[in-house]
Formats: C-alpha cells, structure tokens, sequence
C-alpha cells in the first residue's frame, strides 16, 4: 500500500507542479490550451498556478521528510476540491469531455488523502 501511495504520490506532485509552473510563468496568450483561461482573468490563473504548486510540493514534501506529514493528507484534499472547481468549470462552458481526467485525478487524490490520513492528537 505505501508503494502504491508514493507512487502515485509523485505522478500527482509530478503533474500538479509542472502545470502549476507553467500557469504561473508563462504568458496568458501561451496557455490557450487550457480552454479555462481564456474565460479568466490573469490574476486568476496565477492564483491557480500557485496553488497547484504549492499542492504538488505538498504531495510529496511532508512525507518525504517527515515534517509535518499530515499535511500530505491536506494537500490531496486540496488537490479534489481544485478538481471540483474545474468540473464545475468544465460543464459551465459545456465542455464534458475532458471531465475525466478531473474525476481520475479526483480519485487518485482521495485515496493519497485517506492512505496517508493522519489522525491529530
């Protein structure tokens, strides 16, 4: 179980880190692939960028060091409520069928954050 959890641990971080990256650096006229940016203001995508970032470091980091590794359990459920948004977005601008990939990332991040739940005492 906890190979299965590192494993898809990283592939998340992996992911949510490079789009992350690429939401906050690169110019708006470059992220038109995202068809969600195009209805969103700059400042929006950033915030989004950011906290993609900062959901991918908190996918891995925390456990990998030890430091606060409740936080991990916290990232991933950051990372379905982020999800929730875009499914939101998705079927507001009629676009159904990359609703998919929000549900299977959904579900990968549910499970991270139940695997590594850590109950506080």
């Amino acid at each position: 179980m906890n190979t299965a959890l590192w494993i898809v641990q990283i592939l998340l971080g992996a992911m949510m880190m490079l789009l992350g990256l690429m939401k906050t650096f690169l110019p708006v006229e470059r992220l038109n692939k995202f068809s969600w940016t195009t209805h969103s203001s700059e400042i929006f995508i950033r915030f989004v960028g950011i906290s993609e970032v900062l959901i991918g470091l908190g996918l891995t980091l925390p456990q990998l060091t030890g430091i606060a590794p409740a936080l991990t359990s916290w990232a991933a459920i950051s990372l379905c409520v982020v999800m929730a948004f875009a499914i939101v977005e998705h079927i507001r601008y009629r676009e159904t069928n990359d609703l998919w990939k929000n549900v299977l990332i959904s579900v990968l991040g549910l499970f991270v954050a139940v695997g590594r739940f850590v109950p506080l005492h």
